[in-house]
């Protein structure tokens, strides 16, 4: 059924016509910053030395189909995953070990903030979704997604000569009303989960007192602005909360804490050294990435950030939570209750919906037989791919490429990754891209489906004898905002492995949905 609908579309269109939408695509992205730098390759430092060039950002020209009921079971489910990975640990060493230095410490914030995006891809041979991964740092694009949601409404609407430009995907009637994307509401939810955090700080906890502000901690040569920039302008249009980007390599020359026992984060923005501001919120849209900690004071940075008093988004623990290896182990049927351990008031119901979108996970340590064979044999590694232990594309190995990695490092460092089972994706769906470039390229794609979600917990000291209380008693947190809203489309060529879209590889996209009926 699905490949039938995915070789049914996009309808065909004439070349002149496909130039015509391509202008109109380019100068709409520009009208309405959906845009990003440009790259180095495209546009040399000389010929950009004040930075000042934006170009479109990669987008689909149509609509992905999306099967309706598979589309509303990932939103429904986002927000039990927020739940889920609520402050479950791991080891990558040196985040963990900020985490020990601050907890020998106390820990000086209340609350913890996750702005999170589920990401999934449609399995043809049994017509489910499966999870790719579920970020829990920077989890990126959902300002500029919902600008594509509105693009694909626009030309969905758009007249040609004789008849709408694209015709409805049901063919019942030729009278059909159209199907348009669904609205996009990544934009209010994200801003909505920075501002109820905001709240929930409280007055300023300086003396004397100082004026509140947010904070979006972002990379010095950030090319996805305009992406950042959705956020903050609602945040601001909307709350009427000030919000400043603070670069990572300026976070101890421009923020400092205060010298109370609340370890308020105190920022001075370099254009008014005059003025100081409170931080209620840390919203990391950079630090994800090994490749971010360039020196000592990077890390010194990030400890720092963790010991204020400050909500982060992420704080240390959740942005360990997002590991492939916490992945692997929720994954896991061995113990079976698992995820009822973590989620005790889910249904059975959800906890199985849960589970049937999970694939098949499994541990490169030496304890894991059974991984360490399908990724060392190189028929069996053909139907997985492994990944390593952090975020950010262009870092799995695939298929065949596994076995002789794995041979190219020492033994001691399988641990570092999982094996997954690879997901297959309809192999007829195509669409035609309109690159960062300005190149228009049309062929076979597959698509993967980004649901964001935001939660906002208290965790409170249960004393012992009380439930969760005690020595090694596990401590439930006080849910206090926990939301689903908006989503992510990313397109590629069916012959590119990574799906980033900042990376390179994928274009921005939107869904058209589908009822398997109209098809029957």
């Amino acid at each position: 059924m699905t490949e039938q609908i995915y070789s049914q579309y996009p309808p065909p269109i004439p070349e002149d016509l496909s130039s015509q939408i391509a202008l109109y695509v380019k100068n709409w992205t520009a009208e309405h910053g959906l845009l990003v730098r440009p790259s180095a390759k495209q546009v040399t430092a000389d010929a950009n030395p004040n930075n000042v060039l934006a170009t479109n950002a990669p987008v689909s020209l149509f609509p992905s189909p999306f099967p309706r009921k598979l589309f509303e079971q990932a939103q429904s489910l986002q927000t039990v995953y927020n739940e889920l990975l609520i402050e479950v640990d791991d080891f990558l060493a040196n985040l963990w070990k900020i985490h020990l230095e601050v907890k020998a410490e106390g820990y000086a914030h209340e609350h913890t903030l996750g702005l999170f995006r589920s990401d999934y891809m449609l399995d043809a041979a049994t017509d489910t979704v499966k999870q790719v991964e579920f970020n829990t740092i920077s989890s990126s694009f959902g300002g500029l997604s919902s600008r594509v949601a509105e693009l694909h409404t626009e030309l969905l609407s758009f007249p040609s000569a004789e008849k709408p430009l694209l015709p409805s995907l049901s063919p019942k009637t030729e009278a059909s009303v159209k199907q348009l994307p669904p609205p996009n509401k990544a934009v209010p939810t994200l801003a909505r989960g920075l501002a109820t955090a905001h709240k929930a700080y409280g007055p300023s906890k300086s003396d004397p007192p100082l004026p509140l502000c947010i904070i979006f901690l972002v990379q010095p040569d950030e090319r996805n602005i305009f992406d950042q920039l959705a956020l903050s302008t609602h945040i601001h249009k909307y709350h009427s909360i000030p919000t400043f980007r603070l670069p990572t390599t300026s976070v101890l020359t421009s923020t400092k804490i205060g010298n109370t026992p609340s370890r308020p984060l105190i920022y001075t923005p370099p254009f008014a050294p005059t003025q100081q501001y409170e931080v209620t919120t840390v919203y990391f849209r950079a630090l994800y990435a090994p490749s971010e900690y360039t020196s000592p004071s990077i890390w010194a940075a990030r400890h720092h950030l963790e010991r204020s008093c400050a909500t982060k988004c992420p704080s240390i623990l959740l942005h360990l939570s997002g590991s492939k290896k916490v992945q692997q182990i929720l994954t896991s049927t061995t113990p079976a209750d698992i995820l009822a351990s973590f989620l005790p008031n889910t249904s059975k119901s959800t906890l199985d919906s849960l589970r049937s979108t999970f694939s098949p996970q499994f541990s490169m340590s030496d304890d894991d037989a059974s991984g360490l064979a399908l990724a060392t044999d190189p028929k069996t590694s053909q139907n997985y791919v492994l990944k390593p232990q952090r975020e950010g594309g262009g870092n799995n190995i695939y298929k065949h490429n596994i076995p002789p990695f794995l041979a190219s490092i020492p033994k001691d460092q399988y641990k570092q990754y999982i094996l997954m089972e690879l997901i297959h994706p309809p192999k007829t769906a195509h669409n035609t891209v309109l690159r960062s470039d300005g190149e228009v390229v049309s062929g076979e794609v597959i698509s993967e489906l980004g649901i964001f979600g935001t939660a906002l917990w208290k965790t409170t000291k249960a004393k012992a004898g009380e439930e969760g209380g005690g020595e090694g008693k596990r401590v439930f947190p006080e849910i206090l905002h926990n939301e689903e809203g908006g989503y992510l489309m990313r397109t590629k060529a069916s012959g590119s492995d990574e799906g980033g879209v900042a990376a390179g590889f994928s274009s921005l996209d939107s869904v058209v949905l589908y009822d398997e009926e109209d098809f029957a």
